[in-house]
């Protein structure tokens, strides 16, 4: 694993490393502490990853947007990005999450934990794997050939849906989308589905790939994607849609947040802020903000909905009602999306102006203005 991350980024091996190295001794002393000192070695582990990551990934976001908005002119270093880290630490936070909170055992051997935050088919693009799910596999796993079997399809349907499918939608995509402000509706429709579908076989693909090798190596890894453009309401579709980072999000930042124990509001004000989050996990850009943003709101309003129609938790809904979840779900998605592709928020707009108003083009500006 740690050959194969070396092929693609070798500046960032002593990096990785390090990082590895510092997680596993904090687990080691968290497990080795009362509860009073645990929470201090919690607090520090997450610090650490958190600034790794912020360095690395949002340092030069922070001072271009400080010296846009600030008017200042401090100086912004060009930082390279090592592959994976938002999936490495990821998974080295929720290890020593684990230790912390008693949900785990620290692992002795350092090469263990190496593995597991290095394991290198899913370390580039996820899923996101927790240690309780790889832990006992180190040590306990069996190769087989149905595992083979399994694996190499496995594999290979992840390869069809990012080299047949994604790759190929993504020339629609493109010629749509650098075509903004001279396009037709057709072409703004087409674009906006195209990127849609090429996303999602995009994602979905990278992680069959890395559920069929970790197969090979008798690794069993939870499902990734499970139909998310089937459901019918966008709560159902976070349960469906990268479920090993939604999950992740739920587990460590939702619930540390309060989760729905703090009333109402709160509830709401927590999904918004690990949507947030999460859409500024994406990338350090406003575009991956503001389509986590409106994804933290949708779920909001779907809990008040839920809470005010009376709905029980985990009801589903059937017939025509279901029908019109699907299509009301798969179209907020699908224009969430124009604003993830856009790094120009009047880009995203002008799309969705072709796409809504495109035989009366005067009719959005009158509609933003009222």
């Amino acid at each position: 694993s740690i050959l194969f991350y070396a092929w693609g980024e070798p500046r960032f091996v002593v990096v990785m490393l390090a990082m590895i190295a510092v997680n596993w001794a904090l687990a080691l002393l968290a497990e080795a502490q009362g509860d009073k000192y645990r929470r201090m070695v919690l607090v520090t582990a997450v610090a650490a990853n958190i600034s790794l990551l912020f360095v690395f990934k949002y340092l030069t976001f922070v001072l271009e947007n400080t010296n846009r908005f600030l008017g200042l002119s401090i100086q912004v270093p060009s930082i390279t990005l090592p592959i994976g880290i938002s999936f490495f630490t990821f998974q080295a936070m929720s290890y020593v999450i684990d230790v912390c909170r008693g949900d785990g055992k620290a692992q002795r051997n350092i090469l263990n934990v190496m593995l597991y935050i290095a394991f290198f088919p899913q370390l580039i693009a996820g899923p996101i794997v927790r240690y309780s799910d790889f832990a006992d596999q180190i040590n306990c796993r069996t190769e087989s050939f149905d595992g083979w079997s399994g694996g190499c399809c496995r594999f290979a349907l992840g390869l069809g849906k990012k080299v047949i499918l994604s790759n190929n939608l993504a020339y629609v995509a493109d010629a749509a989308f650098s075509s903004i402000g001279n396009m037709s509706v057709l072409l703004a429709w087409l674009g906006a589905i195209a990127y849609t579908l090429q996303i999602y076989f995009d994602f979905s693909g990278y992680s069959d790939m890395a559920i069929g090798i970790a197969l090979l190596l008798g690794f069993h890894f939870n499902l990734n994607f499970n139909s998310p453009y089937k459901s019918a309401s966008i709560t159902e579709f976070w349960r469906r849609w990268h479920i090993s980072l939604s999950s992740w999000l739920r587990d460590y930042l939702y619930i540390s947040l309060g989760g729905n124990r703090h009333g109402k509001f709160r509830q709401y004000l927590n999904l918004i802020i690990t949507m947030f989050l999460g859409g500024l996990w994406h990338g350090a850009s406003w575009n991956f903000v503001l389509w986590g943003t409106f994804h933290g709101v949708a779920l909001a309003l779907h809990k008040a909905w839920m809470s005010i129609a009376g709905r029980k938790k985990g009801e589903t809904s059937h017939g025509i009602r279901r029908v019109l979840g699907v299509i009301i779900t798969f179209h907020f998605v699908c224009f969430c999306w124009i604003f993830f592709r856009n790094a120009d928020f009047h880009n995203s707009m002008d799309m969705l102006n072709q796409i809504f108003t495109a035989f009366r083009p005067q009719l959005f500006p009158q509609l933003i203005e009222g």
